[in-house]
């Protein structure tokens, strides 16, 4: 007999924040039930847990952190090399190492918990039932506001194929960690899928409040001089503005067909590139290896961001999400707007029209 799924955790007020300035645009959004005071993420796997960034900037002036992914054991990762630059890119195959959970919650979970910004903890595991036992032990853990569900990890019962790659086994995972727990579940798609938007409702459908699109997708490198390739892995992920086209598709094709609200990410380097991804649905963003190069990145953004809305008198960030849409538009120059239109707000976007283009990581 099925167990019911933990009722949702109230939504907790939005990490207090530096009182806005006369005229500024309103940067808060709310994201599957998680209310953020600025839609400026960084993305997991790329900022550890926050502790190496301190030096640079005030994390906490972002609106969260997706922190490096936790599995119940720690996980040792994959040998070296496991990183090659590519051109505009970065190929990865960390393997996912992380201390595991009781190192988390005793040595990264106390600090992150009294940053004013989001705590959202991605989890991962190696069969349902490992992600169904990190989310109960994430569930009794004060501070963290979120998870966020890595669905590209391979499955060890099916051969070692990601679970992100077929909608019915992503919606087992969701499924399966829904019953555990009531905080919001962000569920990260993988591009690397004939179908993005079966897998959006599929997760959608089985449990998901909010959606981040897109994680890496697989690539390779060759070392021509020595003939093999330069990863120890073979293959490995491509993040980076050279899969920026890729996750803008797959942002506008996840919103419009799940009808919940996406986290967009895949080569954000700007606020320019940020509002792109709100314009195509997303309602919030995230910056991933973008610190690698310039670690003040997610700082910039956000305030290249607020910039942006100001030269274009936007009021509030809110208003630019899925502001792309071709029905957005009709219904902007229609006049003011309605439901669903521009400035709504809406916490779960419409679903998508037919006809559309072939699904994006085909």
């Amino acid at each position: 007999m099925e167990q019911p799924a933990v009722p949702p955790r109230p939504a907790a007020a939005p990490r207090p924040a530096a009182p806005p300035r006369p005229g500024a645009p309103d940067l808060s959004v709310t994201v599957g039930g998680l209310r953020l005071k600025n839609p400026v993420l960084v993305a997991s796997g790329c900022f550890g847990y926050g502790r190496e960034y301190g030096a640079f900037f005030d994390v906490g002036r972002l609106g969260g952190i997706m922190v490096k992914g936790v599995s119940l054991e720690p996980w040792p990762g994959n040998p070296p090399p496991r990183l090659a630059e590519a051109p505009a890119g970065l190929l990865n195959s960390i393997g996912l190492q992380n201390p595991g959970m009781d190192r988390f919650l005793a040595e990264e979970l106390p600090r992150l918990r009294e940053l004013p910004a989001a705590v959202i903890v991605n989890i991962i595991g190696r069969t349902v039932e490992e992600y169904r036992a990190v989310a109960a032990r994430l569930e009794e853990a004060p501070g963290v506001d979120a998870l966020e569900i890595n669905i590209s990890c391979p499955n060890i019962k099916e051969g070692g194929l990601s679970f992100g790659r077929s909608p019915s086994t992503a919606a087992e995972v969701v499924a399966a960690v829904r019953a555990e727990t009531g905080l919001p579940l962000i569920v990260k798609l993988t591009p690397n899928t004939a179908d993005v938007e079966g897998l959006a409702r599929a997760v959608a459908a089985a449990g998901a409040n909010a959606l981040s699109a897109v994680n890496t997708l697989v690539g390779m490198a060759i070392d021509a001089d020595r003939r093999r390739p330069v990863l120890s892995t073979v293959f490995g992920g491509l993040s980076g503005p050279a899969i920026k086209p890729v996750a803008l598709a797959c942002t506008w094709r996840a919103a419009r067909s799940s009808g919940l609200p996406v986290i967009g990410m895949g080569g954000i380097t700007t606020g320019r590139d940020a509002a792109e991804f709100i314009l195509a649905g997303a309602a919030a963003v995230a910056v991933g290896t973008a610190v690698f190069v310039d670690p003040l990145a997610p700082l910039r953004v956000l305030e290249e961001l607020e910039a942006f809305l100001v030269e274009k008198g936007v009021a509030a960030v809110a208003d630019l999400v899925g502001a792309a849409w071709p029905e957005r538009q009709a219904l902007t120059a229609a006049g003011p707007a309605g439901p669903g239109a521009p400035g709504s707000s809406p916490d779960r976007a419409p679903p998508a029209s037919a006809g559309e283009a072939p699904a994006c990581g085909g």
